[in-house]
C-alpha cells in the first residue's frame, strides 16, 4: 500500500505544484489505484509516473470546487483509449454526476466502459468489501467537503508452512482447512489443530485523506489512530484567521488534529503557490513544532504505508 501524489498545490496549477489528486496504490493488495480528486493536469502527472489508467478503480471526490475535479473529464476520456475497459466508481458530493456528465455530453465523449456514481448523502461508510472499509464525514469548507477513512482490514497470520513440512505432513486440501484453523485427523491417526500452524495476525492499515476544511472535531474523529493523515495546509500558523474567512486551515491547525487523533504520520499538502522555497520548507518546520512526525507533501512523493507493531 503507496500514497503517491499527483498535485499539492492550492486553487491553480504552478510550475512546481499542480492542483489536487492522490493515489492510494494497492497493486499488492487488489491490484488496483484509489484516486482521491482529480485537478486539472492530473492525466498529464500520471504520465510521470507508472500508474496505469486502467488499474484505476474508484475516484473519490472530497467536494467540487475546480481545483479539485477539472481533470475529470479528460481523464475519464484518455481512459477508454488506454485499456480501461474495466468499470470505475465514482464518489464524491451531490453534483458530481452532473458535473462528469454534462462535460462528456457537451464534448461528445465517449466513454468505453460503466461508470456508476455514488453520491454521498450522509455520512457513514461508504463502501465495505472483505478487504476494506471506506468511512466519510463532512468538514466545514462553505461548501459540502468530505474527508475519507480507508480501513483495511485485519489479515489473518500466515500459515507456517516450514513447520508442517517439518512433521511430514503433505501439502494438499488440508493446508487450507489448517489455515482456516480448524482441528484436521490426518491418516496415521494425528490429530492437527491449525491454531498452532498460524502466524500472528495484522493489523489492517488505516489513511485518512481530508478535504479542504477548517479545523473541525469532525476531522480528529475521523483520522483516530490513523497511520496516515493527509491534511490540508494552505496558511502558515500566522494567518490563522485568514485561514478561517476562507475556510481553510493552517499548519498549526493540521498538526493540531493529528496529535488529537493520535495518528502516526502527517502529511500536509493544499499548499499554497505564494509559498516559494525557505517558505514553503517553512510551513513544513511549523507544522513539526507542534506534531514532529510531519511531512509536507510534493508532487510526485511516494509514502510506503507499513504495518505497524
Amino acid at each position: 500500500m503507496e500514497l503517491q501524489f499527483l498535485g499539492t498545490g492550492a486553487g491553480v496549477p504552478a510550475k512546481h505544484r499542480n492542483v489536487t489528486s492522490i493515489a492510494l496504490k494497492l497493486l499488492d493488495e487488489r491490484n488496483a489505484v484509489w484516486l482521491f480528486d482529480c485537478g486539472e493536469g492530473t492525466q498529464m502527472q500520471i504520465l510521470r509516473t507508472t500508474i496505469r489508467p486502467r488499474k484505476i478503480e474508484k475516484i473519490f471526490i472530497t467536494h467540487l470546487h475546480g481545483d479539485h475535479i477539472f481533470g475529470l473529464p479528460g481523464l475519464l476520456s484518455s481512459r477508454t483509449f488506454q485499456g480501461g475497459g474495466t468499470p470505475l466508481e465514482i464518489y464524491g458530493p451531490k453534483g458530481i454526476e452532473k458535473y462528469i456528465r454534462t462535460s462528456l455530453s457537451i464534448s461528445q465523449t465517449r466513454v468505453g466502459y460503466p461508470l456508476k456514481f455514488i453520491e454521498i448523502e450522509e455520512e457513514g461508510t461508504l463502501f465495505s468489501d472483505q478487504q476494506f472499509s471506506v468511512i466519510c464525514k463532512r468538514l466545514d469548507h462553505g461548501i459540502e467537503s468530505f474527508g475519507y477513512r480507508v480501513v483495511e482490514h485485519d489479515h489473518d497470520g500466515e500459515l507456517q508452512v516450514e513447520k508442517l513440512r517439518a512433521l511430514e505432513i503433505p501439502a494438499g486440501p488440508i493446508y487450507g482447512k489448517l489455515k482456516r484453523g480448524e482441528i484436521v485427523t490426518l491418516e496415521d491417526g494425528r490429530v492437527i489443530d491449525g491454531k498452532d500452524f498460524q502466524g500472528t495476525a495484522k493489523k489492517g492499515r488505516i489513511v485518512t485523506i481530508l478535504g479542504d476544511t477548517r479545523k473541525t472535531e469532525a476531522a480528529v474523529e475521523l483520522a483516530k489512530n490513523s497511520q496516515i493523515l493527509v491534511h490540508e495546509s494552505t496558511f502558515n500558523k500566522r494567518e490563522a484567521q485568514m485561514a478561517k474567512n476562507y475556510f481553510h486551515s493552517t499548519t498549526h491547525q493540521a498538526a493540531e488534529t493529528a496529535l488529537q487523533a493520535h495518528v502516526h504520520q502527517l502529511l500536509i499538502t493544499h499548499i499554497s503557490a505564494r509559498y516559494l522555497g525557505k517558505e514553503a520548507q517553512a510551513l513544513e518546520e511549523e507544522a513539526k513544532e507542534i506534531f514532529p512526525n510531519t511531512k509536507m507533501a510534493k508532487d510526485f512523493d511516494i509514502i510506503d504505508i507499513p504495518f505497524m507493531d
